[in-house]
């Protein structure tokens, strides 16, 4: 049995969010975004053709889905039908920290915002 161990400064990332694509990583069929944002920013609206996961780890969000809009505070979890249009943005106070897991083993997203 094969296994891989990562660390997740080895992870591709930005200033706010660490990408684990699992093509890149052996056979894994999922991805993840490892977030920290800062009060008042999030994605813009977006949709995915596979389900979403939101692990609110600290903070607050605001999430739109599709039409709803709600308010997702830490020990909470989001969960995003397939090709449903989502975003959400930091509206607490201090950082935003979660997990965002995709159920693909890439990326694939259709930006519906400018």
């Amino acid at each position: 049995m094969s296994y891989i161990l990562l660390r997740k400064d080895d992870l591709p990332h930005d200033e706010n969010t660490y990408e684990f694509q699992g093509y890149q990583h052996g056979e894994a069929s999922i991805s993840f975004l490892w977030v920290d944002l800062p009060p008042g920013h999030g994605p813009r609206l977006h949709r995915h053709p596979y389900e979403g996961v939101f692990i609110v780890l600290e903070g607050e969000a605001t999430f739109t889905v599709g039409s709803a809009t709600l308010e997702v505070k830490a020990g909470q979890i989001a969960i995003v039908p397939a090709g449903v249009p989502h975003k959400f943005l930091n509206a607490g106070e201090g950082p935003l920290r979660q997990i965002d897991i995709h159920r693909s083993s890439r990326f694939i997203t259709e930006w519906l915002e400018d």
